[in-house]
């Protein structure tokens, strides 16, 4: 069975580990369950990110990492065809994912295809540029429309929901999303690892969401979002487990069982 985990608030925040999730992983494995990493963070590769997993204690293969750049290439292959211009108004997570499904991938002019992920660099001209190639006909995909991301010490950053808002106004038109809880992420997952499985993670309207959609059961933490933001309400998160951190999380679904109501 297939443990879906997402990575931002779960297993850190920022550059900081979150205690005791590398133990939290170990556990989980040591019960049977392929432990999948899951992230709507499109910015870096997944060969950054088992780097960065070694670096807090886990090991884990670059296949079992899915982010949403890999989401949004995949949907872009349902639209376009290989060798077509795609604009990346993004990080190097997106450009490799396109590059690897045999993409063009450019920064500027007309494209078949504009692709927007989060990205530090983003900025009038490169809102423009992207706005521009959406007004001209170019499918327009957002890896995910995350309102805002969890950081260090407690803050709360701005996501790539509030970059794809801007190229949605400047542009006129709504994107296809990629990341969770959205299709092309529940097929991509479905696809690569099977349909059994529950999903962990610390936002309720991505994370639990998604699992809706797969049919999975739920596990909230409260160490990211949901227990920063307001809007996050944990009471109503229909989340079969509920915990401050990973840690405590996995000990509840290991004594009630994938599927059962956690106490």
């Amino acid at each position: 069975m297939i443990a879906g985990c997402d990575l931002d608030g779960v297993i850190w925040r920022g550059d900081e580990p979150i205690a005791g999730s590398s133990d939290a992983i170990a556990t989980l494995r040591t019960a049977g369950f392929e432990v999948v990493f899951i992230t709507n963070n499109s910015s870096t590769t997944p060969a950054a990110y088992v780097e960065k997993l070694l670096r807090f204690g886990i090991e884990v293969e670059a296949a079992n990492v899915v982010t949403s750049a890999l989401a949004g290439s995949y949907l872009v292959t349902q639209h376009c065809a290989p060798g077509a211009r795609v604009l990346a108004c993004a990080g190097e997570g997106v450009r490799d994912a396109l590059r690897r499904d045999g993409f063009d991938v450019v920064d500027t002019g007309l494209a078949d295809a504009v692709v927007v992920g989060w990205h530090r660099d983003f900025d009038f001209e490169r809102l423009r540029v992207a706005a521009d190639a959406v007004r001209a006909g170019a499918v327009f995909v957002a890896t995910n429309t995350d309102a805002t991301y969890p950081g260090a010490n407690g803050t709360v950053l701005p996501g790539n929901g509030s970059l794809v808002a801007a190229v949605a106004t400047a542009s006129g038109r709504l994107p296809l999303i990629a990341g969770k809880p959205h299709a092309a992420m529940a097929s991509y997952v479905c696809d690569r690892f099977g349909v059994d499985g529950i999903m962990i993670g610390d936002r309720v309207s991505t994370d639990g969401e998604f699992a809706r959609v797969l049919g999975w059961p739920f596990g909230l933490v409260l160490s990211g979002i949901a227990g920063a933001e307001a809007y996050e309400d944990p009471t109503t998160s229909g989340a079969q487990w509920i915990a401050e951190d990973l840690q405590r999380l996995v000990v509840m679904v290991l004594k009630s069982g994938p599927g059962q109501t956690g106490p």
